[in-house]
Protein backbone atom coordinates (compact mmCIF):
# COMPACT_ATOMS: atom_id res chain seq x y z
CA UNK A 1 0.00 0.00 0.00
CA UNK A 2 1.23 3.34 -1.09
CA UNK A 3 0.55 6.12 1.31
CA UNK A 4 0.23 10.06 0.42
CA UNK A 5 1.74 12.22 2.50
CA UNK A 6 1.55 16.14 1.95
CA UNK A 7 4.04 18.25 2.08
CA UNK A 8 4.06 20.93 4.58
CA UNK A 9 3.01 24.85 3.67
CA UNK A 10 3.54 27.72 6.11
CA UNK A 11 0.36 29.17 6.61
CA UNK A 12 -0.31 32.90 7.39
CA UNK A 13 -2.09 33.19 10.54
CA UNK A 14 -5.47 35.24 10.77
CA UNK A 15 -5.30 38.57 12.65
CA UNK A 16 -6.59 36.80 15.71
CA UNK A 17 -3.56 34.30 16.02
CA UNK A 18 -0.99 36.65 15.17
CA UNK A 19 -2.87 38.98 17.99
CA UNK A 20 -3.11 36.29 20.23
CA UNK A 21 0.95 35.44 19.54
CA UNK A 22 1.59 38.63 20.20
CA UNK A 23 0.12 39.20 23.75
CA UNK A 24 0.95 35.60 24.34
CA UNK A 25 4.76 37.18 23.98
CA UNK A 26 3.66 40.76 25.60
CA UNK A 27 2.43 38.61 28.52
CA UNK A 28 5.22 36.18 28.95
CA UNK A 29 7.91 39.29 28.55
CA UNK A 30 6.34 40.68 31.58
CA UNK A 31 6.04 37.91 34.00
CA UNK A 32 10.03 37.79 32.86
CA UNK A 33 10.59 40.95 33.51
CA UNK A 34 9.08 40.77 36.74
CA UNK A 35 11.63 37.74 37.57
CA UNK A 36 14.53 39.82 36.22
CA UNK A 37 13.41 42.24 38.86
CA UNK A 38 13.11 39.95 41.70
CA UNK A 39 16.59 38.85 40.71
CA UNK A 40 18.02 42.22 40.91
CA UNK A 41 16.30 43.06 44.73
CA UNK A 42 18.57 39.59 45.81
CA UNK A 43 21.14 40.79 43.92
CA UNK A 44 21.87 44.34 45.10
CA UNK A 45 21.12 42.88 49.11
CA UNK A 46 23.29 40.60 48.62
CA UNK A 47 26.58 41.81 50.09
CA UNK A 48 30.21 39.74 50.20
CA UNK A 49 29.75 36.15 50.33
CA UNK A 50 32.43 34.19 52.17
CA UNK A 51 32.18 30.36 53.01
CA UNK A 52 29.82 27.46 51.60
CA UNK A 53 27.09 28.02 54.67
CA UNK A 54 26.72 31.79 53.08
CA UNK A 55 26.43 30.45 49.79
CA UNK A 56 23.63 27.90 50.40
CA UNK A 57 21.90 30.35 52.20
CA UNK A 58 22.00 32.73 49.41
CA UNK A 59 20.85 30.44 47.16
CA UNK A 60 18.12 29.59 49.29
CA UNK A 61 17.04 33.45 49.68
CA UNK A 62 16.63 33.52 45.78
CA UNK A 63 14.45 30.72 45.61
CA UNK A 64 12.43 31.80 48.21
CA UNK A 65 12.05 35.27 46.61
CA UNK A 66 11.31 33.23 42.94
CA UNK A 67 8.95 31.11 44.83
CA UNK A 68 7.24 34.03 46.41
CA UNK A 69 6.83 35.95 43.13
CA UNK A 70 5.26 32.86 41.40
CA UNK A 71 2.58 32.44 43.48
CA UNK A 72 0.58 35.38 42.53
CA UNK A 73 1.85 35.10 39.36
CA UNK A 74 -0.27 31.89 39.03
CA UNK A 75 -3.02 33.31 41.20
CA UNK A 76 -3.66 35.92 38.10
CA UNK A 77 -3.15 33.40 35.34
CA UNK A 78 -6.23 31.63 36.44
CA UNK A 79 -8.32 34.67 37.78
CA UNK A 80 -10.54 34.77 34.64
CA UNK A 81 -9.51 37.99 33.46
CA UNK A 82 -11.90 38.55 30.50
CA UNK A 83 -9.65 39.84 28.26
CA UNK A 84 -6.55 37.48 28.72
CA UNK A 85 -8.99 34.28 28.71
CA UNK A 86 -10.66 35.68 25.19
CA UNK A 87 -7.13 36.54 23.77
CA UNK A 88 -5.24 33.51 24.66
CA UNK A 89 -7.63 31.10 25.45
CA UNK A 90 -8.35 29.38 28.74
CA UNK A 91 -6.78 26.08 28.31
CA UNK A 92 -3.13 28.20 27.22
CA UNK A 93 -2.77 30.41 30.80
CA UNK A 94 -4.47 27.06 32.79
CA UNK A 95 -1.06 25.12 30.64
CA UNK A 96 1.42 28.17 32.05
CA UNK A 97 -0.53 28.07 35.29
CA UNK A 98 0.41 23.86 35.65
CA UNK A 99 4.18 24.24 34.54
CA UNK A 100 4.42 27.59 36.73
CA UNK A 101 3.37 25.73 39.88
CA UNK A 102 5.58 22.51 39.22
CA UNK A 103 8.02 25.31 39.25
CA UNK A 104 6.96 26.62 42.30
CA UNK A 105 6.70 23.40 43.84
CA UNK A 106 10.66 22.86 43.05
CA UNK A 107 11.83 26.73 43.76
CA UNK A 108 9.85 25.97 47.67
CA UNK A 109 11.74 22.44 47.87
CA UNK A 110 14.96 23.90 47.05
CA UNK A 111 14.50 26.74 49.40
CA UNK A 112 13.16 24.90 52.49
CA UNK A 113 15.96 22.57 52.10
CA UNK A 114 18.60 25.10 51.29
CA UNK A 115 18.05 27.37 54.17
CA UNK A 116 18.24 24.87 57.08
CA UNK A 117 21.17 23.33 55.11
CA UNK A 118 22.52 27.03 54.89
CA UNK A 119 22.16 28.22 58.59
CA UNK A 120 23.20 24.54 59.93
CA UNK A 121 26.50 25.23 58.31
CA UNK A 122 26.69 28.18 59.28
CA UNK A 123 25.64 27.69 63.28
CA UNK A 124 27.67 24.70 63.16
CA UNK A 125 24.39 23.05 64.52
CA UNK A 126 22.74 19.43 63.38
CA UNK A 127 19.57 19.47 60.68
CA UNK A 128 17.32 18.77 63.46
CA UNK A 129 18.19 21.27 65.71
CA UNK A 130 17.77 23.85 62.67
CA UNK A 131 15.27 23.15 62.06
CA UNK A 132 13.80 23.65 65.60
CA UNK A 133 14.99 27.10 65.38
CA UNK A 134 13.64 27.71 62.16
CA UNK A 135 10.02 26.69 62.95
CA UNK A 136 9.49 28.04 66.80
CA UNK A 137 11.82 30.97 66.81
CA UNK A 138 11.20 32.78 63.68
CA UNK A 139 8.46 35.05 63.15
CA UNK A 140 5.35 33.95 61.00
CA UNK A 141 6.92 30.29 60.81
CA UNK A 142 4.62 27.74 62.08
CA UNK A 143 2.14 30.02 59.57
CA UNK A 144 4.42 29.01 56.70
CA UNK A 145 4.92 25.34 57.85
CA UNK A 146 1.02 25.11 57.71
CA UNK A 147 1.12 26.80 54.50
CA UNK A 148 3.94 24.96 52.82
CA UNK A 149 2.61 21.51 53.75
CA UNK A 150 -0.96 22.83 52.43
CA UNK A 151 0.84 23.58 49.24
CA UNK A 152 2.77 20.48 48.76
CA UNK A 153 -0.78 18.23 49.52
CA UNK A 154 -2.49 20.32 46.51
CA UNK A 155 1.08 19.60 44.82
CA UNK A 156 -0.30 15.79 45.30
CA UNK A 157 -3.47 15.71 44.42
CA UNK A 158 -2.79 17.88 41.45
CA UNK A 159 -0.18 15.47 39.80
CA UNK A 160 -1.65 13.90 36.71
CA UNK A 161 -1.33 10.16 38.14
CA UNK A 162 -3.69 11.43 41.37
CA UNK A 163 -5.98 13.30 39.02
CA UNK A 164 -7.19 10.72 36.81
CA UNK A 165 -8.54 9.30 40.66
CA UNK A 166 -10.27 12.12 41.25
CA UNK A 167 -13.60 13.54 40.58
CA UNK A 168 -13.28 17.08 39.28
CA UNK A 169 -15.34 18.31 41.52
CA UNK A 170 -13.24 17.05 44.41
CA UNK A 171 -10.26 18.40 42.44
CA UNK A 172 -11.32 21.48 42.23
CA UNK A 173 -12.48 22.22 45.72
CA UNK A 174 -9.04 20.81 46.90
CA UNK A 175 -7.54 23.03 44.46
CA UNK A 176 -8.77 26.46 46.39
CA UNK A 177 -6.53 25.40 49.26
CA UNK A 178 -4.13 27.09 47.21
CA UNK A 179 -5.51 30.31 48.06
CA UNK A 180 -4.97 29.85 52.11
CA UNK A 181 -1.65 28.17 51.39
CA UNK A 182 -0.37 31.50 49.61
CA UNK A 183 -1.81 33.35 52.38
CA UNK A 184 -0.47 31.84 55.04
CA UNK A 185 3.37 31.51 53.93
CA UNK A 186 2.75 35.35 52.63
CA UNK A 187 3.54 36.39 56.14
CA UNK A 188 7.09 35.18 56.76
CA UNK A 189 8.31 36.41 53.92
CA UNK A 190 8.24 40.02 55.25
CA UNK A 191 8.64 39.14 58.31
CA UNK A 192 12.30 37.30 57.97
CA UNK A 193 13.40 38.59 54.46
CA UNK A 194 16.39 41.07 54.59
CA UNK A 195 15.31 42.16 51.11
CA UNK A 196 11.85 43.96 52.81
CA UNK A 197 13.07 44.59 56.09
CA UNK A 198 15.70 46.57 54.74
CA UNK A 199 13.54 48.01 51.54
CA UNK A 200 10.19 50.00 52.53
CA UNK A 201 10.34 49.94 48.68
CA UNK A 202 10.11 46.74 47.91
CA UNK A 203 7.95 45.51 50.75
CA UNK A 204 5.29 47.90 49.26
CA UNK A 205 5.61 46.37 45.66
CA UNK A 206 5.44 42.80 47.39
CA UNK A 207 2.15 44.29 49.33
CA UNK A 208 0.95 45.45 45.89
CA UNK A 209 1.74 42.32 43.94
CA UNK A 210 -0.16 40.21 46.06
CA UNK A 211 -3.23 42.48 47.13
CA UNK A 212 -3.84 43.48 43.24
CA UNK A 213 -3.79 39.19 42.42
CA UNK A 214 -6.21 39.02 45.69
CA UNK A 215 -8.12 41.81 44.09
CA UNK A 216 -8.33 40.23 40.77
CA UNK A 217 -9.69 36.80 42.31
CA UNK A 218 -11.93 38.98 44.39
CA UNK A 219 -13.11 40.76 41.20
CA UNK A 220 -13.52 38.76 38.73
CA UNK A 221 -14.33 35.58 40.02
CA UNK A 222 -16.55 36.70 43.02
CA UNK A 223 -18.47 40.12 42.25
CA UNK A 224 -18.85 39.65 38.18
CA UNK A 225 -20.45 36.46 38.45
CA UNK A 226 -22.61 37.66 41.23
CA UNK A 227 -23.39 41.02 39.21
CA UNK A 228 -24.39 38.97 36.38
CA UNK A 229 -26.87 36.59 38.10
CA UNK A 230 -28.24 39.53 39.92
CA UNK A 231 -29.34 40.99 36.24
CA UNK A 232 -29.65 37.98 34.28
CA UNK A 233 -31.95 35.68 37.17
CA UNK A 234 -31.40 32.75 34.93
CA UNK A 235 -32.97 29.25 35.72
CA UNK A 236 -33.57 25.97 34.11
CA UNK A 237 -36.04 25.93 31.65
CA UNK A 238 -36.10 22.58 30.49
CA UNK A 239 -34.07 19.26 30.69
CA UNK A 240 -34.23 16.91 27.38
CA UNK A 241 -33.32 13.70 27.10
CA UNK A 242 -30.79 14.19 23.45
CA UNK A 243 -29.14 10.45 23.69
CA UNK A 244 -28.46 7.03 26.29
CA UNK A 245 -26.65 9.15 29.22
CA UNK A 246 -26.85 12.74 27.71
CA UNK A 247 -28.82 15.57 28.40
CA UNK A 248 -29.32 19.43 27.55
CA UNK A 249 -30.72 21.97 29.90
CA UNK A 250 -32.26 24.88 28.75
CA UNK A 251 -31.45 28.50 30.74
CA UNK A 252 -33.76 30.71 30.62
CA UNK A 253 -33.67 34.21 31.92
CA UNK A 254 -33.93 38.57 31.81
CA UNK A 255 -31.81 40.51 29.63
CA UNK A 256 -30.45 37.49 27.55
CA UNK A 257 -29.57 39.47 24.39
CA UNK A 258 -27.44 41.21 26.55
CA UNK A 259 -25.88 38.09 27.67
CA UNK A 260 -25.63 36.62 23.58
CA UNK A 261 -24.02 40.06 22.73
CA UNK A 262 -21.15 39.31 24.31
CA UNK A 263 -20.61 35.20 23.42
CA UNK A 264 -19.17 34.15 21.11
CA UNK A 265 -19.96 30.31 19.50
CA UNK A 266 -18.01 28.06 20.61
CA UNK A 267 -17.23 29.71 24.29
CA UNK A 268 -18.19 27.87 27.28
CA UNK A 269 -19.62 29.03 30.62
CA UNK A 270 -18.74 27.81 34.21
CA UNK A 271 -22.52 26.43 35.88
CA UNK A 272 -23.23 26.71 38.93
CA UNK A 273 -26.93 24.93 39.56
CA UNK A 274 -28.39 26.43 43.03
CA UNK A 275 -30.00 22.75 43.49
CA UNK A 276 -29.02 20.37 46.34
CA UNK A 277 -25.68 18.65 45.66
CA UNK A 278 -24.57 20.84 43.34
CA UNK A 279 -24.54 24.25 44.58
CA UNK A 280 -21.09 24.28 45.76
CA UNK A 281 -19.44 23.28 41.87
CA UNK A 282 -18.71 25.06 38.95
CA UNK A 283 -18.21 23.29 35.84
CA UNK A 284 -17.19 24.31 32.72
CA UNK A 285 -19.98 23.32 29.94
CA UNK A 286 -19.92 24.33 26.50
CA UNK A 287 -23.17 26.21 24.66
CA UNK A 288 -24.64 23.74 22.14
CA UNK A 289 -26.65 26.42 20.30
CA UNK A 290 -25.49 29.99 18.77
CA UNK A 291 -26.80 32.22 21.44
CA UNK A 292 -29.24 34.44 20.35
CA UNK A 293 -31.00 36.28 23.06
CA UNK A 294 -33.27 33.41 23.53
CA UNK A 295 -33.35 29.99 26.21
CA UNK A 296 -29.09 28.57 26.60
CA UNK A 297 -28.25 25.38 25.77
CA UNK A 298 -25.89 23.10 27.43
CA UNK A 299 -25.69 19.51 26.63
CA UNK A 300 -22.87 16.94 28.87
CA UNK A 301 -23.10 13.58 29.32
CA UNK A 302 -23.44 11.70 32.27
CA UNK A 303 -19.59 11.07 33.53
CA UNK A 304 -19.59 12.09 37.14
CA UNK A 305 -21.47 13.20 40.40
CA UNK A 306 -22.17 16.61 39.15
CA UNK A 307 -23.60 15.72 34.99
CA UNK A 308 -25.42 12.77 36.25
CA UNK A 309 -27.04 14.97 38.65
CA UNK A 310 -28.18 17.50 36.11
CA UNK A 311 -30.90 14.86 34.89
CA UNK A 312 -32.71 15.52 37.95
CA UNK A 313 -32.74 19.52 37.72
CA UNK A 314 -36.45 20.97 38.08
CA UNK A 315 -37.34 23.91 35.69
CA UNK A 316 -37.05 26.85 37.83
CA UNK A 317 -33.88 26.19 39.22
CA UNK A 318 -31.61 29.21 39.69
CA UNK A 319 -28.88 29.27 37.81
CA UNK A 320 -25.04 30.96 37.95
CA UNK A 321 -23.09 31.28 34.41
CA UNK A 322 -19.57 32.53 35.16
CA UNK A 323 -18.14 33.56 31.86
CA UNK A 324 -18.23 33.69 28.18
CA UNK A 325 -14.15 31.79 28.41
CA UNK A 326 -12.67 30.72 26.10
CA UNK A 327 -10.79 30.96 22.52
CA UNK A 328 -12.45 28.53 20.62
CA UNK A 329 -14.14 30.77 18.33
CA UNK A 330 -14.55 30.95 14.54
CA UNK A 331 -12.02 34.59 15.19
CA UNK A 332 -9.04 31.75 14.98
CA UNK A 333 -9.27 30.66 11.77
CA UNK A 334 -6.47 31.87 9.36
CA UNK A 335 -7.68 29.27 6.06
CA UNK A 336 -10.64 30.13 3.67
CA UNK A 337 -11.73 26.54 4.52
CA UNK A 338 -12.98 24.92 7.72
CA UNK A 339 -13.09 21.41 9.12
CA UNK A 340 -15.15 20.74 12.17
CA UNK A 341 -14.06 17.35 13.55
CA UNK A 342 -16.20 16.19 16.83
CA UNK A 343 -16.26 12.64 18.79
CA UNK A 344 -19.21 12.59 21.22
CA UNK A 345 -20.35 15.14 22.82
CA UNK A 346 -17.54 17.28 21.84
CA UNK A 347 -20.04 18.12 18.97
CA UNK A 348 -21.17 20.56 21.52
CA UNK A 349 -19.26 23.96 20.63
CA UNK A 350 -19.05 22.35 16.89
CA UNK A 351 -22.49 22.68 16.97
CA UNK A 352 -22.42 26.46 17.57
CA UNK A 353 -19.41 26.98 14.83
CA UNK A 354 -21.48 24.66 12.45
CA UNK A 355 -24.27 27.25 12.34
CA UNK A 356 -22.19 30.39 12.37
CA UNK A 357 -18.50 30.03 11.06
CA UNK A 358 -18.41 32.03 8.06
CA UNK A 359 -17.92 29.71 5.16
CA UNK A 360 -18.39 29.94 1.46
CA UNK A 361 -21.14 27.20 0.01
CA UNK A 362 -18.32 24.06 -0.10
CA UNK A 363 -16.02 25.38 2.57
CA UNK A 364 -17.60 24.10 5.38
CA UNK A 365 -16.98 20.18 6.26
CA UNK A 366 -18.67 18.74 9.69
CA UNK A 367 -16.62 15.28 10.51
CA UNK A 368 -18.57 13.65 12.94
CA UNK A 369 -17.55 10.85 14.90
CA UNK A 370 -19.82 8.06 17.05
CA UNK A 371 -19.97 5.01 18.98
CA UNK A 372 -23.31 4.20 17.88
CA UNK A 373 -26.38 5.48 16.01
CA UNK A 374 -27.97 6.59 18.82
CA UNK A 375 -24.92 8.66 20.04
CA UNK A 376 -24.98 10.82 17.27
CA UNK A 377 -26.44 14.01 18.73
CA UNK A 378 -28.64 16.78 16.86
CA UNK A 379 -28.60 15.62 13.72
CA UNK A 380 -31.87 17.16 12.22
CA UNK A 381 -29.82 20.11 13.36
CA UNK A 382 -26.68 19.41 11.58
CA UNK A 383 -28.53 18.24 8.50
CA UNK A 384 -30.63 21.58 8.84
CA UNK A 385 -27.75 23.63 8.85
CA UNK A 386 -25.94 21.77 6.23
CA UNK A 387 -28.82 22.10 3.49
CA UNK A 388 -29.08 25.54 4.04
CA UNK A 389 -25.61 26.59 4.22
CA UNK A 390 -24.72 24.24 1.27
CA UNK A 391 -22.14 22.32 3.81
CA UNK A 392 -20.71 19.08 3.95
CA UNK A 393 -21.57 16.75 7.03
CA UNK A 394 -19.92 13.67 7.04
CA UNK A 395 -20.55 10.61 10.18
CA UNK A 396 -18.33 7.85 11.26
CA UNK A 397 -20.14 5.75 13.01
CA UNK A 398 -19.25 2.16 14.91
CA UNK A 399 -17.08 0.63 17.43
CA UNK A 400 -13.35 0.46 16.96
CA UNK A 401 -13.62 -2.91 17.03
CA UNK A 402 -15.93 -3.21 14.02
CA UNK A 403 -14.73 -0.32 11.44
CA UNK A 404 -11.28 0.32 12.71
CA UNK A 405 -9.65 3.16 13.83
CA UNK A 406 -11.79 5.56 11.79
CA UNK A 407 -9.41 8.62 12.08
CA UNK A 408 -6.73 8.05 9.56
CA UNK A 409 -4.83 10.31 7.65
CA UNK A 410 -6.45 7.81 4.07
CA UNK A 411 -9.51 8.70 5.63
CA UNK A 412 -9.77 12.39 5.90
CA UNK A 413 -7.96 12.71 2.66
CA UNK A 414 -10.43 10.45 1.01
CA UNK A 415 -12.79 13.12 2.26
CA UNK A 416 -10.95 16.26 1.72
CA UNK A 417 -8.30 15.55 -0.43
CA UNK A 418 -7.66 19.75 0.36
CA UNK A 419 -7.46 18.67 3.44
CA UNK A 420 -4.35 21.28 4.26
CA UNK A 421 -5.90 23.88 3.48
CA UNK A 422 -8.34 23.97 5.68
CA UNK A 423 -8.55 25.32 9.45
CA UNK A 424 -9.56 22.05 11.74
CA UNK A 425 -11.76 22.38 14.76
CA UNK A 426 -11.01 19.65 17.18
CA UNK A 427 -13.15 18.57 20.20
CA UNK A 428 -13.61 15.48 21.76
CA UNK A 429 -12.14 12.84 24.32
CA UNK A 430 -8.42 13.28 24.77
CA UNK A 431 -7.80 10.01 22.96
CA UNK A 432 -9.64 11.24 19.96
CA UNK A 433 -8.01 14.43 19.83
CA UNK A 434 -4.42 12.69 19.93
CA UNK A 435 -5.30 10.09 16.91
CA UNK A 436 -6.71 13.06 15.22
CA UNK A 437 -3.79 15.29 15.48
CA UNK A 438 -1.18 13.03 14.38
CA UNK A 439 -3.48 12.07 11.06
CA UNK A 440 -3.73 15.82 10.17
CA UNK A 441 0.19 16.36 10.68
CA UNK A 442 0.60 13.22 8.51
CA UNK A 443 -1.82 14.87 5.92
CA UNK A 444 0.14 17.69 5.93
CA UNK A 445 -2.14 21.10 7.91
CA UNK A 446 -0.31 23.26 9.94
CA UNK A 447 -0.25 23.42 13.48
CA UNK A 448 -1.35 26.34 13.90
CA UNK A 449 -4.52 25.80 11.86
CA UNK A 450 -5.37 23.08 14.02
CA UNK A 451 -7.77 24.69 16.98
CA UNK A 452 -8.65 22.58 20.15
CA UNK A 453 -9.43 23.79 23.97
CA UNK A 454 -8.92 21.62 26.53
CA UNK A 455 -11.37 21.44 29.41
CA UNK A 456 -8.88 19.47 31.71
CA UNK A 457 -8.46 22.60 34.49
Amino acid sequence: MTSTVATRTAADPGPSLRHADTAARALLGVIGAGAAAVLWLWWSDTGAIIGAGQWITNGARLCGLLAGYTAPVLVLLMARIPAADRTLGTDRLARWHAMGGRYMVGLVIAHVTLIIWGYSLTDDSGVVHQTAQIVFHYPDMLKAVCGTLLLFAVAAVSARAARRRLRYETWYHLHLATYLAIVLVFFHQLSNGDEFLRDPAARAAWYCLYLGAAAAIGWFRFVLPARDALRHRLRVAEVRTEAPGVVSVLVTGRRLDELAARTRPGQFFRWRFLAPGLAWSANPYSLSAPPGGGPLRITVRERGGHSAALRTLRPGTRVVAEGPYGAFTADRRSAPKVLLLAAGVGITPLRTLFETVPAAPGGLTLLYRAGSEQDVLFRDELEAVAAARGARLHYLVGARAEIGEPLQTRTLLGLLPDLRDHDVYLCGPAGMVATAREALDTAGVPPRRIHHESFEF
